[in-house]
Formats: C-alpha cells, sequence, structure tokens
C-alpha cells in the first residue's frame, strides 16, 4: 500500500526522537556525594548543639529557680556619739556579815532587818559562862605566877648580895637568879593568857563595825551560838550593808574599753523609777578583759543619802562614748548565728552572698548596730534564710511595698 510507512523509515524516525544517554563523569559524582555528607553532617551538628543548648537552658533555669530570693538594703550610718545602755549590778558600797567570835547563849539583840544603825552601836549581847570562869582561873594563875616571881626575884637579890662576901656559893647564887628569870616568864605567859580571855569576853557584845542598815537577823533570843564561821562554825549572826554611796558594776564590751575614763559621769535609770535619771560616776575599772565575756568590769558609785536605791536590784546603766569606728544600723532580723561567730549576710557583684563576721554594739531588739565588719556601700540582706551558703547565687527582688508603689 502507498500510504504505509517504510519499516526502515520508521526505525531511522524512531531513533532520531530519543537522545542518546551518556555515563556520570567520576567528578561529580564526588561532589554530590560531598554534598551529601556536608548536609547529613550539618544536620547532626544542628541536632547536637540545639540539645546541648536545651541542657544548658534548663541547667541555667534549674540554677536561678533554685537560687533563693532575698531583700537588700544599704545599713544606716549610726550617730557620732554612740549611746547605748547595758544592766548594772547595784551593790551596797560596804557590804559585811556579822558573825560571833566567842561561844554562848544569846541574851538580847537591840536591831531588827531595816534598822540604821551607827558604828559601834550594840547588836547584840552573849552569855559566855565558860569564858569567864576561864578568865577567874587565868587571873588566879597569874596573881600565883606573880607570887613566884616575886618571891624568886628577892631570893635572887639576897644571893646575888650575899655572894660578893662569900657567904653563898656561886652556883646556888645562879639557881636562884634563873628561877627569878622563868617565874617572870611564867607571869608574862599568865597575862598573855588573861589578856586572850578578856578579848573573848568582850566578844560576848556584838557591836556595828560601820554605819548602815540592817538587812538580816539569823538568830534570836536564847539560840546557842558558836564561834567562827565557815563548815561546822557559827551561823551568821546579822548582816549589814552601807547604803549611803552604792556601787553599781557593769560588763562594758570590748570595743568601748578604751572610750571609758574614771570620772566620767553616768546616767542610770531603774525599773522602780520610771522616768527619773539619776547621776553617778566611773571610779574605776577592772583594767582588764575578761577572757570569758571579752568585757571590761567599771563600777559607777551613786549617791544614796536618801536612801531611794536599794542594793542588789538592777538598774540600766547609760553610756556615751564616741565610737571606736564607723558604725552602722542593722535589722536584728539581718544577724546570723553560727558556729564559727556572729555573721551578716551582704550581696556582692550583684548575685553572690557574702557572710561578713561582724561585732555588735547597742542592741534595741528591733535594730543592732554594728561597729566591725560592714561598709557603708554593702548591700546587707535582710532576712537571711537559715540555710544561706558563703558565696551562694541569690536572686534580689523587691520588697512587695516598692514593686507595688512602682508601679502605679
Amino acid at each position: 500500500m502507498p500510504n504505509e510507512p517504510n519499516p526502515k523509515q520508521q526505525a531511522a524516525h524512531d531513533h532520531g526522537s530519543a537522545p542518546e544517554q551518556k555515563p556520570i563523569a567520576a567528578g561529580k559524582a564526588m561532589v554530590g556525594v560531598a554534598i551529601v555528607v556536608l548536609v547529613a553532617g550539618a544536620l547532626a551538628g544542628y541536632g547536637i548543639w540545639s540539645r546541648k543548648n536545651s541542657d544548658r537552658v534548663l541547667a541555667d533555669t534549674t540554677t536561678a529557680l533554685a537560687a533563693p530570693t532575698v531583700i537588700v538594703a544599704a545599713p544606716k550610718q549610726g550617730s557620732p556619739v554612740d549611746s547605748f545602755v547595758l544592766p548594772g549590778n547595784v551593790a551596797a558600797y560596804t557590804d559585811s556579815p556579822i558573825y560571833a567570835r566567842t561561844a554562848g547563849y544569846l541574851t538580847h539583840w537591840y536591831f531588827d532587818i531595816g534598822a540604821r544603825v551607827k558604828k559601834g552601836a550594840l547588836l547584840a549581847e552573849i552569855a559566855t559562862p565558860e569564858v569567864d570562869q576561864q578568865l577567874a582561873q587565868a587571873q588566879a594563875d597569874l596573881n600565883t605566877a606573880q607570887a613566884n616571881a616575886n618571891n624568886a626575884r628577892i631570893q635572887a637579890d639576897r644571893y646575888t648580895g650575899l655572894v660578893q662576901s662569900n657567904a653563898v656559893s656561886r652556883q646556888d647564887t645562879d639557881t636562884f637568879v634563873n628561877q627569878a628569870a622563868a617565874t617572870a616568864a611564867a607571869v608574862k605567859s599568865a597575862q598573855a593568857n588573861v589578856e586572850r580571855l578578856r578579848e573573848l569576853q568582850s566578844f560576848e557584845k556584838v557591836y556595828a563595825p560601820f554605819d548602815g542598815i540592817v538587812t538580816a537577823r539569823n538568830i534570836d533570843t536564847g539560840q546557842l551560838i558558836d564561834a567562827g564561821v565557815g563548815a561546822g562554825a557559827g551561823k551568821e549572826l546579822f548582816h549589814l550593808q552601807a547604803i549611803q554611796t552604792l556601787r553599781v558594776y557593769a560588763n562594758l564590751p570590748q570595743v568601748y574599753s578604751s572610750n571609758v575614763k574614771p570620772g566620767a559621769r553616768i546616767g542610770l535609770s531603774f525599773a522602780e523609777h520610771a522616768g527619773k535619771m539619776y547621776q553617778g560616776t566611773l571610779v574605776r575599772t577592772a583594767d582588764a578583759i575578761d577572757p570569758a565575756s571579752r568585757t571590761l568590769l567599771v563600777e559607777v558609785d551613786v549617791d544614796n543619802r536618801d536612801g531611794e536605791l536599794l542594793p542588789g536590784s538592777l538598774a540600766e546603766v547609760h553610756f556615751k562614748t564616741p565610737p571606736a569606728g564607723p558604725a552602722y544600723i542593722v535589722p536584728s532580723a539581718a544577724l546570723i548565728f553560727r558556729k564559727e561567730g556572729l555573721r551578716v549576710g551582704v550581696v556582692v557583684n550583684g548575685d553572690v552572698a557574702r557572710l561578713l563576721p561582724v561585732v555588735i554594739g547597742e542592741d534595741d531588739g528591733a535594730n543592732v548596730q554594728i561597729v566591725t565588719g560592714l561598709g557603708a556601700g554593702d548591700q546587707v540582706i535582710q532576712d537571711p534564710p537559715d540555710s544561706l551558703i558563703d558565696g551562694e547565687k541569690v536572686q534580689i527582688v523587691q520588697p512587695a511595698s516598692q514593686s507595688g508603689a512602682g508601679g502605679k
């Protein structure tokens, strides 16, 4: 058929329409592999970085959430003249227990507690019949000794005169002379015994050793009184105190020990005399720091001729002294008590807690004066947690009142 294509022409036509495929070059294959490896490495590196970054963010978030939140404030500057109050123990200027020096029965006492007595006033009388008899016997012995001594002296004088004419022997003369010396010594011994017993007899009367007030009476009429003091001896008869001037003892912190001098005027107040201030004089100090309390014992004398103040009471001693250095005021709640000593927490470098050792001065309960350990620029942690550690990270927050005020 004339319209049908020739098989050879059809084959030539098919061959011309499909391009001929050539083999891929080796360089291009290596580039493709390298691209694939780089893409895979980049994806793996990104995955590792992403995981590490997530771990770091998680650790930072956990650390930030674990850090305690604190409120900080700068300490207030203390006053240039340091005024502080210390407790003081009030004691009588002279305080003496009265004991018996001789044994016997109490026949009478003349003053009871609260009585004001003068020096030399008769407080009590003790009957001592044994001492009286001993004194009578000692007096008789003295008389005998004096008679014997007188006779021996006469004999010695006689023999001394006769020996000059050889009427008596030298040996007999020496015997009587020695006998006279011995009897004279016996007289002195007997006289001493009489004086001793007279002294004991004089103690039958008990006298006040100074002007004062009787604060205790521990005996009554008819009681047996034993002499002396101490274990197995007699008990105290009276207690006498001189209260015209009172001594007030206070323990001054070591930091102020160099700022107090004898002669300074010191204010004293008492709970039973509210609103009234008494003036005393610092008369002496111990001139030594107590190693147990690190304080200096001071004595303040106060005039008590009106008798308003009582020995044994508690006084508030008001000291005014220049501070040893810059002093700062912080709330009492800022103090941290550790076994190493007293500490105050501050924040440094914006988020690091430091525990500073401090020495306190005046303490009024709400606020404490820091005399050593703080600086003006320190950021003091106001209410530190008990678990706060030196060097620990913290978060500073503003008080609720301040944050609320800032939001308005």
